[in-house]
């Protein structure tokens, strides 16, 4: 008779419990018998009865799927009765055979994170979490403005006033005070040519050329509405910068030695219109990361750094072990598969997030520049793999000088300085300068230049 191994698995949670999250109801098991298995409302009354029948039975660690947005009650309830919560990835947690039904899966969880197999997802600090919501507010009214703004340039071209063919942008300087101008009932296209503004190349005559148009009324009333919306999501916007302002200054006025902290100047960091407007946000960033100025890194703008703030924040990169763990949780490094000692594929896995796509798009930026330490790498990964595999390997190569810099408190410092504009000019001019003076064979006596300069080595 043949002999049966039965094969044994060390328990390491105890005091375990598992919880199938729902939108109407929550099953939470303590145990693998159908006794130990209870179904709890998703009221604030029911969430406390469930937290106390978890302590009656000495529960000491929950985990529970990311299920949509019906987990977070859930989880503030359970934390603030002392207990460690695992909130994992649905697809850690697929039931393994049989008929799926609530009550399996909650008895599913609470095994597997009885047997330690589940890990937990990232979930920044509470800080950052009240930041985050206020940044990602802020983004959605950004992108109702800019639903209101196409609406605006498809009316205006339905009225004929090609507006956008003698203006950059219909919602710059120019553009806006002459829609606020046509919205009042000015239709005179001469008078309304007036409110040009001066950095606008097409000439006042042009621009009156383009505002001649058919003057109907059901589509003046739709600009009417889409300039009064757009107006009413600008005011949202500035409502959501000054929460954002308040929240990050009371951060570092927590900390005495941040004020102390001042970091040089970048005047030539483009700032977008649509980055958060915050005075000085070089500054304030190098005091909210303690002395990390990640703005010296080149291609790296303001918004950049603001999802860096709301999406991970300072705490956050502790929870990660090492830059490699950072850029697998970004999905920035790729999922090598291998089978029989070869690799079956090495492509980097789905799925996005918004500190992700700021980093692709400030990688991008970098593949525009010349002659940096980052943009260098960039070409030598496009030239072989193509643009596409490029900007996804500087975007890793971004995360793990962030997480570095912020982790190590150490400061950017490329093998290859990044020059500015007027940098760049000033290095020319000097070489012309020595130019001409090995040409003339001039000395600084025939210049007129003192002793004090020639000591200081400016030759």
């Amino acid at each position: 008779m043949a002999r049966k191994n039965k094969l044994e698995m060390e328990i390491v949670n105890l005091n375990a419990a598992g919880i199938d999250v729902g939108s109407r109801s929550h099953y939470v098991a303590v145990g693998q018998d159908l006794d130990q298995v209870k179904e709890f409302g998703v009221y604030a009354e029911d969430l406390t009865k469930l937290a106390q029948w978890l302590l009656s039975y000495g529960i000491t660690t929950v985990a529970m799927e990311s299920t949509g947005d019906y987990w977070q009650n859930l989880y503030v309830e359970l934390q603030k009765n002392g207990m460690d919560v695992v909130l994992c990835n649905g697809k850690f947690t697929k039931h393994a055979k049989g008929k799926k039904t609530d009550v399996k899966d909650c008895r599913w969880i609470q095994q597997l994170h009885s047997l330690g197999l589940l890990s937990g997802s990232f979930l920044p600090d509470q800080t950052t979490e009240i930041l985050r919501t206020y940044c990602r507010q802020r983004a959605n009214w950004i992108d109702l403005a800019s639903s209101a703004t196409h609406k605006m340039a498809k009316y205006l071209k339905f009225l004929n006033f090609r507006l956008d063919v003698v203006v950059k942008d219909i919602c710059g300087l120019t553009g806006m005070k002459i829609i606020q101008d046509i919205c009042n009932g000015n239709l005179d296209p001469y008078s309304l040519a007036e409110h040009r503004h001066f950095n606008c190349k097409k000439p006042k005559n042009e621009i009156a050329k383009a505002l001649h148009g058919n003057n109907r009324e059901d589509y003046l009333f739709g600009l009417k509405q889409e300039f009064d919306s757009y107006n009413y999501f600008q005011r949202k916007i500035k409502d959501c910068d000054k929460q954002i302002e308040k929240l990050i200054k009371r951060e570092i006025s927590k900390n005495p030695e941040k004020k102390k902290l001042k970091t040089s100047e970048k005047p030539y960091k483009r700032i977008n219109k649509n980055a958060v407007n915050i005075k000085n946000f070089n500054q304030v960033a190098f005091k909210y990361f303690e002395g990390v100025d990640l703005m010296a890194i080149e291609g790296v703008s303001h918004a950049t750094v603001m999802a860096i703030m709301s999406e991970v924040g300072i705490d956050g990169f502790k929870k990660f072990n090492s830059a490699k763990q950072f850029c697998s949780w970004l999905r920035l490094a790729p999922n090598n598969k291998i089978s029989g000692g070869k690799i079956l594929s090495n492509k980097i896995p789905k799925g996005s997030n918004r500190l992700k796509i700021n980093l692709r798009q400030a990688a991008n930026a970098i593949g525009n520049l010349k002659e940096t330490h980052l943009s260098d790498f960039f070409k030598r990964i496009a030239y072989r793999k193509g643009r596409q595999a490029a900007v996804s390997a500087t975007a890793r190569k971004l995360a793990t000088i962030i997480w570095t810099m912020i982790v190590k408190k150490l400061q950017y410092n490329p093998p290859t300085q990044y020059l500015f504009l007027d940098q760049k000019r000033k290095l020319g001019i000097a070489k012309k300068i020595k130019k001409q003076i090995a040409k003339f064979d001039l000395k600084p006596d025939d210049i007129g230049f003192n002793n004090q300069l020639i000591n200081n080595n400016l030759f």
